[in-house]
């Protein structure tokens, strides 16, 4: 076969859209758009907000749906077991979340926030602002990785799997390593905020989607799937970029009022991202991982559950808390950073397997 031969049989992948090419614009005016709303318009947003069971919010939450489910109509749970094939995968994933990241925040927002940025933060909040941080990391994200992994091309049952893996360890780490790194005896962990947020984000999607894609391909066979997808695919789109003008929305009000705070406490968190997916990417790299892993494996290792997260720094000390603004600026930051990783992560996939060791 000669190569053009080879070239000619070779599936060819989907174009992207004019949309999704210019994805990262579309970010940036939501962006602009979420502030200005919130600032002019916050009886509105207050409303959207209040909107809520046990600090889920529940238009967030059907945006996500909106977000994930045409994912998850990719998996066929049959073939979960496959996933064995990719354990180093779920190894580097696992340590990074639960051995480097709430280690690695704490050192952060310690060197940052209380060091080199004190004199311009109040000097009454930041012990606080560290430990809003140290509880963002603790948590590791659950669904908007079905996000990031689907635009980065990730394997779908690798993905569906870490998720439920970290969610069940999630239910037994997750106050004692918030009580080791904050120093606090007794951790008041919000169930609610937990078991929902799993049911709604992860239980109820799958459920859903399954029974669609059963559904589907009794009646129409794979062509009608396919087909659903790629009708379904621009919604998941809009949803991501709806949920992000709410999201700014949300707090339009407290960005334009203490915009140096709301970027002094986004550093450390820039830097955590970026440090955690890179370890993720590298090691996964070093041990011989396959790249459609490797390339949600970092995207896993580096989001947070930020629901859980705010909702901890409530009911640990208080609504208008240091500790709660510092998980709010993670929310903030969460979408358009891990979209930015996305774009590397994809970029440097012919220099990921060049040479990965066998």
């Amino acid at each position: 076969m000669n190569a053009t031969t080879g070239q000619a049989l070779a599936p060819a992948k989907p174009a992207i859209s004019t949309f999704e090419r210019y994805l990262s614009v579309w970010v940036a005016l939501c962006i602009v758009v979420g502030i200005a709303l919130g600032y002019a318009l916050p009886g509105l947003f207050a409303v959207i907000a209040s909107a809520e069971v046990a600090r889920v919010n529940l238009v967030v939450a059907v945006l996500i749906w909106l977000m994930i489910i045409p994912m998850l109509l990719k998996i066929d749970l049959g073939a979960l077991g496959s996933v064995r094939q990719h354990w180093k995968g779920v190894g580097v994933t696992l340590f990074i979340n639960w051995a480097v990241k709430p280690f690695s925040m704490a050192l952060l927002g310690t060197l940052f926030l209380g060091w080199l940025f004190r004199p311009l933060l109040p000097a009454a909040d930041v012990s606080s602002y560290i430990a809003g941080l140290i509880l963002l990391a603790a948590a590791p994200c659950t669904a908007m990785v079905f996000v990031w992994s689907n635009l980065c091309d990730g394997d779908p049952t690798y993905t569906l799997s870490q998720v439920a893996l970290n969610d069940i360890i999630m239910v037994f780490a997750f106050a004692p390593l918030v009580g080791l790194l904050l120093g606090v005896a007794s951790i008041t962990v919000p169930w609610g905020t937990l078991l929902i947020s799993v049911l709604l984000y992860i239980v109820v999607p799958v459920i859903v989607a399954q029974l669609i894609r059963r559904a589907v391909l009794s009646s129409g066979g794979q062509s009608a799937l396919d087909r659903l997808l790629a009708r379904l695919g621009p919604v998941s789109l809009v949803a991501l970029l709806t949920t992000l003008v709410l999201l700014f929305g949300f707090q339009g009000e407290a960005i334009i009022a203490h915009p140096l705070v709301i970027a002094l406490i986004a550093v450390p968190i820039l830097i955590q991202v970026y440090f955690n997916a890179g370890l993720a990417y590298w090691l996964s790299r070093r041990f011989g991982v396959a790249w459609c892993v490797a390339a949600p494996a970092a995207l896993i290792g580096a989001s947070n559950f930020f629901e859980l997260a705010v909702a901890a720094a409530i009911s640990l000390f208080g609504l208008n808390s240091g500790a709660a603004l510092a998980t709010v600026v993670g929310v903030l930051v969460e979408v358009p950073v891990m979209l930015s990783v996305v774009k590397i992560v994809k970029a440097t996939r012919p220099w990921y397997e060049q040479r990965v060791p066998e």
